[in-house]
Formats: C-alpha cells, sequence, structure tokens
C-alpha cells in the first residue's frame, strides 16, 4: 500500500471543495451504516488463514467507502451546462480522436482523459497483454454462458445494490441491456490492443467511468434519492473491487487452500491484465494487490465491513430481472434455443454459488429451478470444460498458437455483435427515490464445507448476502 490513510482520506474530504454541488451535504467524518466494525454483522465474518486484513486495509476500506471518482466526477458535474448526449459525444470522439480534436476541449475532460492515459509505474503492460491472450479461451467459451450468473452477485447486498435499483433497472428490457454491456465491455478489453491509448477497451473502460459518475451525479442532486448517512456515496470505489477482480479473488483464494502464496508466470499474467483494467476504471493501487495474499486481505477486508443486508424490494427485484431477462439480440431459432440453454445454465450457477445450493431460499425470490435447468447445466459444463481444454491445448503448440488466438478473437468478435452496441449509459427520469422498511428474505444456511466462491465458514458468498443468518 503505497498511498498513506491520512492522503486519503485528504482526497475524501477534498470531494466537498471540488464538487460541493455533489458532496457538499455529505459529513464525510460520519461512517455510513453500510460499514460495520463487527465481522459478525458482515457479508463475510471470517478470514482466510495466512491472509487476515491488518488494521490498514480495514482503515484504507473505510475511507474508499466514501470516495468517488474525482476526475470523472468533474467531468459528469458539466451535465447541466453539455447535457450528458453532449459528455458522451466529447468523450468518445476525445478517445478516438484525441483531446486536440475536441473543440475547447472542457478543462474537466482533459483532466479525465490525461489520468487514463498515464500508465502507473506499477504496471507491466506486456505482462497485461499476455494477461488479455490468455484470458479469451474462457471469454470465447465460458463467459456467454456465465456472464449473467455473475452478474447476479453484485446484487446480493442491498447497501452495494441500490445504485442499480435506483437507475430503475428492474425491468427486463433495462437488465437485459446491463448485462449485455457488462459482458460486451470485458469482451472487448481482451481484443489485440484494446487496452491501448486508442484500443476499444481504453474507450470502453471511460465510458463505464463517466455512467458511474453520472448515477452519482444523479442520484446526489435530486432531492430524496440518496441516504448518505446509510449508504454513503454511490459506487464508490470499494464496490468496483468485485467485478474487477471476482475471478483474481477466487484464484487467489484457491491457491491459498492448496498452500500456495505466489502467482505462475500465466496466473500473474492474467492478474496484471485485472489490476490495469481496474485502474482504466479508477481504482487505486491500494485496492489493487499482486499476490494471492494481498488480494485476499484487501477483498476480506471489504467484505468484512459491508454490513449484510437482502431485501426483496432491491435485490430480490433486481435478481429476478436479471435471471429472467432475454438477452439475445432477436428471436430467431437459434437464439431461442441459446437463451433456453444460457437461462437454465445461469439458473443452476446462481443457486450453487450464491445460494449455497437452498432451492427452497431461491424460490422465495422467484427463482424456480428445474430438473431441466440442472441438466442444462451438467451439459454446457461438459461442453466449455471440453472446448477450453482443447483450446489450451491447441496454444500451446508451435505453429497453431497463433491460428488459435485468430480463431478466439474472431469469436470474441462475433460475441460483441450479439451482445449490441454498448451504450454505457444511465437515464435520470427513471431514478426513484430510495424507501425505508424494505422486506427482508430468508437466505440459505451454508453447509459447513468452505470452497471457492463461499467464505470460509462455507457459507459467506465473497460478494453478496450472509446466506445464513438473513431475517425473514
Amino acid at each position: 500500500m503505497n498511498g498513506t490513510i491520512e492522503q486519503v482520506r485528504a482526497r475524501v474530504a477534498d470531494q466537498k471543495t471540488r464538487q460541493p454541488e455533489l458532496y457538499g451535504d455529505i459529513d464525510f467524518t460520519v461512517t455510513p451504516e453500510r460499514f460495520t466494525q463487527d465481522p459478525a454483522d458482515s457479508i463475510a465474518p471470517r478470514t482466510v488463514k495466512g491472509a487476515e486484513p491488518t488494521a490498514e486495509h480495514f482503515d484504507l476500506v473505510r475511507a474508499y467507502t466514501l470516495l468517488g471518482d474525482r476526475v470523472a466526477d468533474a467531468y459528469a458535474g458539466l451535465m447541466p451546462q453539455h447535457g450528458f448526449r453532449g459528455l458522451i459525444a466529447m468523450l468518445t470522439k476525445a478517445c478516438d480522436e484525441g483531446l486536440e480534436a475536441v473543440p475547447d476541449a472542457p478543462p474537466e475532460l482533459v483532466a479525465f482523459i490525461r489520468n487514463m492515459e498515464q500508465v502507473p509505474d506499477w504496471v507491466d503492460m506486456d505482462l497485461v497483454r499476455e494477461g488479455a491472450r490468455l484470458d479469451r479461451n474462457a471469454a470465447a467459451n465460458l463467459s456467454p454462458f456465465a456472464i449473467r450468473g455473475a452478474f447476479v452477485a453484485t446484487f446480493m447486498n442491498k447497501y452495494a445494490a441500490l445504485p442499480m435499483a435506483l437507475t430503475g433497472t428492474l425491468g427486463h428490457e433495462t437488465a437485459a441491456r446491463r448485462v449485455n454491456e457488462t459482458a460486451s465491455f470485458f469482451t472487448t478489453t481482451l481484443l489485440p490492443d484494446a487496452l491501448e491509448r486508442h484500443g476499444a477497451g481504453f474507450k470502453a473502460a471511460a465510458m463505464v467511468r463517466l455512467m458511474h459518475s453520472m448515477v452519482r451525479f444523479n442520484a446526489l442532486r435530486r432531492p430524496g434519492a440518496w441516504d448518505s448517512k446509510v449508504y454513503g456515496v454511490p459506487i464508490p470505489q470499494v464496490d468496483q473491487m468485485p467485478a474487477g477482480l471476482i475471478p483474481i479473488f477466487l484464484l487467489s483464494y484457491k491457491l491459498l487452500a492448496r498452500g500456495r502464496t505466489t502467482f505462475t508466470p500465466a496466473e500473474r499474467a492474467r492478474v496484471e491484465l485485472s489490476r490495469y483494467r481496474c485502474y482504466l476504471l479508477g481504482l487505486p493501487e491500494d485496492l489493487l494487490a499482486d499476490t494471492p495474499v494481498g488480494v485476499v486481505q484487501t477483498m476480506t477486508a471489504r467484505n468484512q465491513t459491508l454490513r449484510r443486508g437482502f431485501d426483496d424490494e432491491t435485490c430480490g427485484a433486481l435478481v429476478r430481472a436479471t435471471l429472467a431477462a432475454y438477452l439475445p439480440p432477436d428471436r430467431s431459432w437459434r437464439n431461442r434455443l441459446f437463451d433456453t440453454v444460457e437461462r437454465g445454465f445461469a439458473k443452476v450457477f446462481f443457486l450453487r454459488q450464491f445460494m449455497g445450493g437452498d432451492v427452497g431460499a431461491a424460490e422465495r425470490m422467484g427463482v424456480r429451478i428445474t430438473a431441466g435447468d440442472r441438466a442444462l447445466f451438467l451439459l454446457v459444463a461438459a461442453i466449455v470444460t471440453s472446448r477450453m481444454a482443447a483450446y489450451d491445448l491447441a496454444l500451446k503448440i508451435p505453429g497453431l498458437r497463433g491460428l488459435v488466438d485468430r480463431d478466439l478473437v474472431a469469436q470474441l468478435r462475433r460475441h460483441l455483435v450479439r451482445y449490441g452496441h454498448a451504450e454505457f449509459t444511465t437515464d435520470a427520469a427513471q431514478y426513484r427515490p430510495t424507501t425505508g422498511g424494505q422486506r427482508e428474505t430468508a437466505l440459505p444456511k451454508g453447509d459447513g464445507a468452505a470452497r471457492p466462491g463461499q467464505g470460509a465458514d462455507g457459507g459467506v458468498t465473497p460478494f453478496g448476502a450472509k446466506v445464513g443468518e438473513a431475517r425473514r
């Protein structure tokens, strides 16, 4: 950790000075309700032996719980003058053609782009490129089936899920767009040279970053839309960690369980890809560890301080909308068949990873698992595992590696066509105010077997609700 806690707190407090119209009413000396100092009341009460968070980890997480994105927030703050479409148009042009192509570019846009252009000393771009190459296999063969289930993981805690619910993402059509946008972003970043300055991944990261800041702007500016004493700031830095680091956290978790404390060269490349991708999204180095112990420490500190809470009105509605959404671009027979297969896989994936296998709890949320869903899950898992193994083998054969990589890139481009054009926008007209007294739903008890994807006690998902002691 290179930044001192005093420096981070200073950046948090400076938000009031830099953007009083957004942060002026937030008392940053008050700890929001979402932050708990009692691990027993958090989403992950236990730690992994040998990777226990330190006091400094907890202090940093507490500070970053109140930090938005200073450069992107400043640019989003120009919406009253330029409108959100105007901001998107200028950002798009700056990404595609450079700042010099934007007439009278606002200083806030210049600062935003310059911030993203600066590759930090702690990033190894050669490793980033290698990590992207290595990740193409899973993205081509597994991601189309797993993305919906992974997206649901972000909805399993009411404190972290509220911004998504607030933006009106409760309908099936809107939920489908968000899932496809998420898939599009991660897929785009794996294309050759995508994360270079004028690459498609760089541009996608800038658009996602602006969208997050637009959510903050609209949530904090609309009367009654956001309660900072309960929720802190919308989409704080610590809530962007799970989406960007889920695979790395699960990998680190498995390695530590096996007694390993270092990454192999291939694993290290994948880690570096995730770190740089998160950096482009605005995350600081403090939250982007590069060792298995450091990754687990940081994520555990976040999970041990996020108060558990699952309510049906926010979390349940988001889960149901996401699992029910039709993701393909049209209703041709091929796409309808894919939807049936992918949805069945996603439901069982959700049941296993985030509900501890408790069918009753899933049904109380409106997620009904059929025998057909289970059969589809096993079928897809067998096919995907075999395909990925075949590609892994081919990628190791001299003379085939380049050909196979080009084939994977072609598959990713076809997936992008199916995901559709990602707009990465948020409509303030759809925002709804926060409400109190939401009904909480009982979640399943842990089965006692710790495994990747759950907490050390086997009954805690790393990014979701505590699956054992939630109240009815």
